[in-house]
């Protein structure tokens, strides 16, 4: 089973939905013939490359509405063992993160790519990394077992820029909106960081949809707008 995770570094909802789909992944029988690959995706494309801090973003946006919400998120995350420190996190363009994922992906893999992703989360959320920082990417690389010179020679280029905005926009021309998304097979599309449980009864719907006739199941893993960061 192939699951594609449309997700950004700069989304919370990202982060929570990260940690439930791993929790419902390690109770789910047949994980170890799931293939998990992390897609780009930019809420905020024409972001600024330059450190802003989250509290002055959010509340241009939002509003005074801006604390509840990030008292929303850092409840929940705290439900989930993440730690969310709003005053500590800084905005950036999230793009070089993107690249430097797919990068990962291509030379060291899938599991690799998804390490790095968690840490990126981890310390963009809770240690006030600068996703657009290429010192404080190359550490995260390093922290999650990574050789450095390889990733700074990377991010000190071009290369995958033009393929990471391509796969963005793929993504959005496939109706991806919201983030985090997940692709099931290719067919089935499940928006917002859902709950464990239900999480592992779509990954059995799909199972059980791709082990039939073709055609069959094709009501696994309705679209759900719960959770999830949109454009």
């Amino acid at each position: 089973m192939k699951v594609e995770i449309y997700s950004d570094i700069a989304c919370p909802w990202c982060h929570v939905g990260k940690s439930r789909f791993e929790q419902a992944l390690a109770a789910f029988p047949g994980a170890d013939g799931v293939e998990v690959v992390y897609r780009p995706f930019q809420l905020d494309p024409h972001a600024p490359e330059e450190p802003l801090p989250h509290r002055e973003v959010l509340a241009a946006k939002y509003g005074p509405q801006s604390v509840a919400m990030d008292d929303h998120i850092t409840r929940l995350g705290a439900d989930e063992g993440l730690t969310f420190d709003f005053d500590s996190v800084v905005e950036n363009n999230s793009l070089l993160a993107h690249r430097l994922l797919r990068f990962v992906l291509e030379k060291y893999g899938r599991d690799a790519q998804a390490r790095l992703k968690g840490r990126l989360l981890e310390a963009h959320f809770g240690e006030g990394l600068d996703i657009g920082d290429r010192e404080h990417l190359t550490d995260a690389a390093v922290t999650v077992g990574l050789d450095r010179d390889p990733v700074a020679v990377f991010l000190d280029g071009d290369d995958l820029h033009d393929e990471v905005l391509d796969e963005i926009e793929e993504a959005r021309q496939r109706g991806v909106t919201a983030v985090p998304t997940f692709v099931f097979e290719g067919q089935w599309a499940v928006q917002g960081g859902q709950d464990p449980a239900t999480f592992l009864k779509i990954l059995q719907q799909v199972a059980e949809a791709t082990g039939a006739e073709a055609g069959a199941g094709a009501g696994a893993g309705e679209a759900c707008a719960d959770g999830a960061c949109a454009v």
